[in-house]
């Protein structure tokens, strides 16, 4: 593999990319050229992190052990962490827990939980005692929680000391920590105060105490507050960190920018996950066993509801039997349309119930929204099928049928797709819980059914 020489962002992007077509190549290329894999690593953790994505665990592996363990660590921070813990157990002990304790300790938490409880046990056993007893604190909350998704490595300041001697405490904390975006006011005993901007700090005049500077009341929230109200909050007040308290209002620590993102990103992609009846924690490197038990119990439940399908057309074969051709490249076009209509009420539902849109008292006014709107675009969708069922048909009433159940099967596909994720969470489920595969059910009954219905009553 030969690579001219480029500036580092360029080789980077370069090598990222070629990762993914030549991984063997690119494997050999790093392994002769350790200088330049060291100044990659080093400069750019993110991509190199994309290059190891692309390798086998092994090859990463060996990758991962030629670096320093501040690169190697920061390339550990930003890579999946089902495959960092991959790489951890295909290093020594010794080197693993070296890692670990250079990385980010929210971070280091996400790839540990990944690991088997034997391995987690023995990895922390290995780690500095108040870095196991950090992480072991991090491990406790769900993933998916505030809690989960926090750091701890937060910038505070005491309240009563002033703006000046914040701004000279903070250039103590520089080197300790990354985002100083938020600064956190506390008492003695740790309990928030105020948050005080990195901006305002700096304009504001030395003499000036904090309390004077700072923003009384922050919006906070508990480790347990699950990550969609995270993210609501976060978007609601224009917040680029939310604070993390416990029970006693004491600082534990902060969701930052990034993970509100990440968080919006992972749960937006496992309601689609779940919508189409696939694992909502499954992705393109779940072990493949893993992946087939998240499937199938689905796949089952969509084999019932094609069978339903089935016993409804089979009610009407006589009908069938007597205009059968034409019925049959018919009826799929009915189902489309009102499996198309039900899908973009779906998708609406679902992200408004994702951000907390819908309260339970205004359910009824969605519900009649939704349909009004299924309603008015069935009009002219079921005039335009009026006409393709005229074409195939070759008469006036072959369209008549064709639009009538155009338009009732448009508008039940709307209400189905409003109503099913409604449904799901007012009895304590997921709204997003394989709503497609219902929908689909729903919009085929009355698709097909409801055009042999129709047809029965009006072509016989």
């Amino acid at each position: 593999m030969r690579i001219r020489l480029l500036r580092p962002r360029e080789f980077a992007q370069r090598l990222r990319s070629a990762a993914g077509v030549e991984p063997e190549a690119v494997e050999e290329y790093l392994d002769s050229h350790t200088a330049e894999w060291e100044a990659l690593a080093a400069a750019d953790p993110h991509d190199a992190a994309d290059i190891l994505e692309e390798l086998g665990a092994e090859a990463a592996a060996d990758l991962l052990a030629e670096l320093d363990p501040t690169p190697a660590a920061g390339i550990l921070d930003e890579i999946r962490p089902l495959l960092g813990a991959e790489l951890l157990e295909d290093l020594p002990p010794d080197r693993s827990s070296e890692l670990i304790e250079a990385m980010d300790a929210d971070m280091a938490a996400d790839l540990i939980g990944e690991l088997d409880s034997k391995d987690r046990e023995t990895l922390l056993a290995n780690l500095d005692p108040d870095i196991a007893h950090e992480l072991l604190a991090l491990l406790q909350h769900a993933p998916d929680s505030a809690g989960g998704l926090m750091t701890t490595d937060v910038a505070i300041l005491q309240i009563g000391i002033t703006a000046g001697e914040a701004i000279e405490r903070l250039r103590q904390l520089h080197d300790q920590i990354d985002d100083l975006s938020y600064v956190y006011v506390v008492d003695h005993q740790r309990h928030l105060m105020g948050v005080v901007s990195f901006r305002d700090l700096v304009f504001a005049r030395p003499g000036v105490g904090l309390d004077e500077t700072m923003a009384h009341r922050p919006v906070a929230v508990r480790p347990e507050t699950d990550r969609e109200e995270v993210a609501e909050l976060a978007q609601r007040y224009g917040l680029f960190g939310l604070p993390v308290v416990d029970r006693s209002g004491v600082l534990i620590g902060m969701v930052a920018h990034e993970a509100v993102v990440d968080s919006v990103q992972a749960e937006a992609s496992e309601d689609f996950a779940a919508a189409m009846g696939a694992g909502p924690e499954e992705t393109v490197f779940t072990p493949v066993l893993r992946a087939v038990s998240m499937r199938l119990p689905w796949m089952v439940v969509n084999l019932a509801m094609a069978v339903v399908v089935a016993l409804v057309i089979e009610r009407q074969t006589d009908v069938i039997d007597d205009i059968g051709p034409i019925l049959a490249a018919l009826m799929p076009v009915v189902a489309l349309i009102g499996g198309n209509a039900g899908a973009q009420s779906l998708a609406v539902v679902i992200r408004s119930l994702a951000i907390d849109r819908v309260a339970p008292s205004r359910v009824g006014q969605v519900l009649v929204h939704q349909v009004a709107i299924g309603l008015i675009n069935s009009i002219p969708i079921g005039i335009l099928a009026a006409v393709v069922g005229m074409a195939f048909g070759g008469s006036l009433l072959f369209g008549v049928t064709m639009g009538t159940a155009t338009v009732a099967n448009l508008t039940i596909g709307t209400l189905a797709g409003t109503g099913i994720p409604l449904f799901l969470r007012r009895i304590g489920l997921d709204p997003a819980l394989a709503s497609n595969i219902f929908l689909t059910l729903v919009t085929d009954v009355v698709g097909f059914g409801g055009f042999l219905a129709v047809a029965t009553l009006m072509l016989r």
